[in-house]
């Protein structure tokens, strides 16, 4: 992560803003627009202090990322299988010389797609919650022994590894929608939870509480991570847009068509990389011992067919969506095309007014 240091001429600068808005504090008789004034001069102290950080700073990149994008199935509701396939897949990834690899949103244990687990507006039925409660125990605790072992995949590849799970909280049990990443040396250096679960998941996993938007430091520039759904939020966009993020992660389970144009325009606004990472699968992939096999059999043949791609700065496909199998897909990047496209365009830079527009993320 990144650290805290300040530049000092710029904490010289947001100290006289200070300065200048306690004054106006204390002179009471200045004016009517003296409040005005102070929050502006307050305003303008954090937003030097925030942009100058050295983790906000965009430093020299690495001119090359080789990513790879795993689009896979996940042996669905067995945590142990998909772990033990989800190790193999890095390993292949890693051997194909990949040094940032992705995996797909929840795939331990697996996206439970067309699935009510019992709920209704005001009440559930037993055979669900046993579903619900069988999802429950192939979720992961973090940090925990599935952790460490992806972990010990990373560090064997010696890359970074993006993979979404089902996370349960240690203390609470809580589920989560959520995001690791892993450095080469096998560390946690991000966990991500979905802010805002999406319309029926909300009956299975909590909103994130802790941690919002991290963002890791790597060679490339700052490893930033969306879930799903939390790309169509413009203001969590512009949360990792101001810590600079330079390659921008989406594992989701999202084969829509009007999907593709969403993420090439996202990659256009942010200047950055977009890593679509989908999961496939079909119906006969779902255990014939689940409750809930009514609410399967109406499942289409082919439930997620993928699209997985990639997408430079300037909403051009580096690698073209990839449907209706299990892939690996590489992709080389160009980095010197993230500062480049900058040039005219910098959502949170030069082509921002944080005097008149700001967003405030509660880290």
């Amino acid at each position: 992560m990144y650290n805290t240091y300040i530049n000092p001429e710029s904490l010289l600068e947001a100290a006289k803003d200070m300065a200048a808005a306690t004054y106006l504090r204390k002179n009471k008789n200045i004016g009517a627009s003296n409040d005005m004034l102070c929050f502006g001069f307050m305003q303008q102290a954090l937003y030097r202090i925030n942009f100058s950080s050295e983790g906000n700073k965009m430093l020299d990149l690495k001119k090359n990322c080789r990513v790879a994008v795993v689009q896979c199935a996940p042996i669905m509701f067995d945590k142990d299988a998909t772990l033990a396939k989800c190790i193999d897949l890095i390993k292949q990834a890693g051997a194909g010389g990949a040094q940032l690899i992705v995996l797909p949103e929840l795939i331990i244990p697996c996206y439970p797609y067309g699935m009510t687990f019992g709920f209704t507006v005001g009440s559930r039925q037993e055979e669900g919650r046993a579903d619900w409660k069988r999802y429950y125990d192939g979720s992961i605790v973090v940090p925990g022994a599935e952790t460490d072992a992806l972990g010990e995949a990373a560090r064997e590849v010696n890359a970074y590894v993006s993979i979404g799970i089902s996370e349960r909280d240690a203390v609470s049990g809580t589920l989560y929608n959520s995001n690791i990443i892993f450095a080469p040396d096998g560390s946690i250096a991000a966990l991500h939870r979905k802010l805002k679960p999406t319309g029926a998941e909300r009956f299975v996993w909590g909103d994130a509480d802790k941690a919002y938007f991290p963002v890791v430091a790597s060679p490339w520039g700052p490893l930033g991570n969306l879930i799903c759904w939390e790309s169509y939020m413009p203001l969590a966009r512009v949360a990792l847009y101001q810590k600079g993020v330079t390659i921008l992660i989406s594992c989701n389970t999202n084969d829509n068509p009007e999907w593709q144009a969403t993420i090439q325009h996202i990659a256009l606004e942010g200047r950055c990389y977009y890593i679509n990472c989908d999961q496939f699968f079909a119906k006969d992939m779902y255990p014939a011992d689940l409750h809930a096999q009514n609410e399967v059999a109406k499942l289409p043949e082919l439930v997620c067919r993928g699209g997985s791609c990639v997408i430079d700065p300037y909403g051009h496909y580096v690698t073209e969506p990839v449907w209706d199998k299990e892939a690996i897909i590489y992709a080389d990047l160009d980095m010197d095309k993230v500062p480049a496209s900058r040039m005219e365009f910098d959502a949170c830079g030069h082509y921002s007014r944080p005097d008149v527009l700001q967003l405030h993320v509660t880290e």
